[in-house]
């Protein structure tokens, strides 16, 4: 069952996309901080990764740079309830699977998934 890293700081979005996943045969985990995500081993045992853009302390766009740094390179679908231009495009040049703004349907994060998979 392939593994999904979650860093969501809004609990009630987190348990959402959490129930999304495991309905679509998916282990999740969520996480509420990218500090969070870097202090335990989740990270690395990632299939792949669904990063909120806009977090306390590290974004996810810092989050992904500092993997991408260490050399970890895991399929990233990047997800935001800030729609705008700049993020979309900071998020292509980060090498995103995907980018999804919020709010989004649990298909439209289920078929994220197995796109980033499928390409990984």
């Amino acid at each position: 069952m392939p593994r999904i890293v979650v860093v969501e700081d809004d609990a009630s979005m987190g348990r959402a996309i959490e129930r999304n996943l495991r309905v679509g045969g998916y282990s999740a985990v969520i996480l509420d901080s990218a500090e969070a995500a870097l202090e335990g081993d989740e990270l690395t045992l990632a299939d792949c990764l669904v990063l909120d853009v806009h977090l306390p302390g590290l974004s996810g766009f810092e989050l992904h740079e500092r993997l991408a740094l260490s050399g970890q390179v895991t399929p990233t679908i990047f997800i935001t309830g800030h729609d705008e231009p700049a993020s979309r495009d900071r998020a292509e040049q980060l090498g995103a699977r995907n980018y999804l703004a919020k709010p989004f349907s649990g298909r439209a994060l289920l078929d994220a998934v197995a796109q980033a998979l499928e390409t990984a």
